[in-house]
């Protein structure tokens, strides 16, 4: 969504009274065009995902809350575009093959970059899975 950059440290003794931290400056810029991509259910993927970021893809998918949100979550998106939910269509079973993939397998929120991250919420989608 945009890349940052970092400038310059800038050291707490150039302010009055000095912080306990360091600050830096930094460059937004925004990605022109922005991805194809519902901001709102990118923001529900990387919320989830960072929460426990150190932990695999697949450890936190698979928590009950998730799992149930993901569910309801399967169901509206179903009712909403009048289509019929298969029943066959497991979250479970959906979130295993998803991380199972070699892309994904053991890998972990912390370590991935935008790229990967909309390639996952792509595979999701494809499979009926939605975050928001």
């Amino acid at each position: 969504l945009a890349k940052v950059d970092q400038l310059m440290k800038v050291g707490r003794n150039n302010f009055r009274p000095p912080p306990k931290v360091e600050s830096r400056v930094v460059r937004i810029e925004l990605r022109n065009p922005p991805p194809p991509v519902n901001f709102t259910e990118w923001d529900g993927m990387i919320r989830l995902l960072f929460n426990r970021k150190n932990k695999t893809l697949r450890s936190v998918l698979m928590t009950k809350p998730t799992i149930k949100m993901l569910e309801e979550n399967m169901r509206t998106h179903a009712a909403m575009n009048n289509e019929m939910m298969d029943d066959g269509a497991k979250v479970v079973q959906i979130i295993e093959e998803v991380t199972g993939m070699e892309a994904w397998d053991g890998r972990r929120a912390s370590k991935l970059d935008l790229d990967d991250f909309l390639d996952l919420l792509a595979e999701f989608n494809k499979r009926g899975i939605h975050f928001a």
